[in-house]
């Protein structure tokens, strides 16, 4: 019996050691180190997308408090500020406590304060259009011409609808902006798929793909990105790539668990249409900013040039 208790126990160690080397090398594996965050360079138009994590308005301390927020919201900014992008869409951008009529939003308005050259698109009363996804755009460069959203539901024009499962709502929503550079048009649309149900994903990706590609068949220059809760390569990719977007694979982690550990690839992607040139990129930031995490999950960025733009 006492060997046997030796032998369970060695087996147990051994398993745990090998669980540890399998997480280190993971870890190194989805690791890009510090980035040299440039400006892009001459026309190039910057897009990136980031989650930011929601705040729970009734939590004064904890995990995703308002305690916790004042904690991360100069960090936030720094992240921000240092992205230098033209357009960054965000997900979870969202302040709640039950009962929330949806009006307060705390890291919205925090960063369109403290950044006034950019505008705040994707947004509005919360009656009207979902607020927790905006999109952020230099408002020297970028013009907006249209703007909406849809839910990933049975009924997609129905606001707050719930998702194809009966779970929480959830949307995409999209701008189209007028480059003042180069006089070219195009459309940016932001989504954030459901973690836990694969089904839920799949029915999501069909509906955005079937949205998006009507623009795509009109000849548009559209950009898809966002948390698509899958890995580069996944059936929900795949499903997306049908509308006529390509996805640029995305290096390294993009959820870190709060922690800073990069066990999984890039669930945060970018995608463009044929017509657009990547010209830097896809990078995710895996930076810790003013020495705090801003979020549990990095942005990530990519360079682009617009049809009008290429030479």
């Amino acid at each position: 019996m006492v060997r046997f208790s030796r032998w369970v126990f060695r087996v147990l160690v051994g398993g745990i050691a090998l669980l540890t080397l399998v997480a280190c090398a993971l870890h190194v594996t989805n690791s890009e180190g510090d980035v040299a965050l440039a400006p892009p360079e001459g026309e190039a138009l910057r897009i990136a997308t980031y989650n930011v994590h929601y705040i729970v308005l009734s939590e004064e301390t904890g995990a995703w408090s308002v305690g916790d927020w004042e904690r991360r919201k100069g960090p936030l900014d720094s992240a921000f500020k240092a992205l230098q992008a033209d357009v960054v869409a965000f997900q979870e951008m969202e302040s709640f406590q039950r009962g929330s009529d949806g009006s307060v939003n705390l890291a919205r308005d925090y960063l369109a304060e403290r950044n006034p050259s950019y505008g705040v698109a994707a947004t509005g009363h919360w009656r009207e259009f979902p607020t927790t996804q905006p999109l952020f755009y230099l408002k020297d460069r970028l013009q907006i011409i249209d703007q909406g959203w849809f839910f990933f539901s049975e009924t997609p024009d129905v606001i707050y609808s719930r998702t194809f499962n009966g779970s929480y709502p959830a949307f995409a929503t999209w701008v189209q902006f007028e480059d003042s550079e180069t006089g070219a048009q195009f459309r940016v649309a932001n989504v954030h798929f459901e973690y836990s149900s694969g089904s839920n994903r799949l029915l999501s990706a069909t509906l955005v793909r079937d949205r998006i590609k009507p623009w795509i068949d009109a000849g548009e220059a559209v950009f898809l990105v966002g948390d698509l809760n899958a890995l580069h390569g996944a059936r929900t990719m795949d499903i997306l790539e049908e509308s006529g977007v390509v996805f640029d694979r995305t290096p390294g982690a993009t959820y870190h668990l709060n922690r800073g550990v990069h066990l999984l690839g890039a669930i945060d992607h970018l995608s463009r249409t044929s017509d657009v040139d990547l010209s830097k990129g896809p990078v995710v930031v895996q930076e810790r900013f003013d020495g705090e995490w801003p979020s549990d999950h990095h942005p990530a960025y990519a360079d682009y040039l617009l049809p009008s733009a290429q030479k």
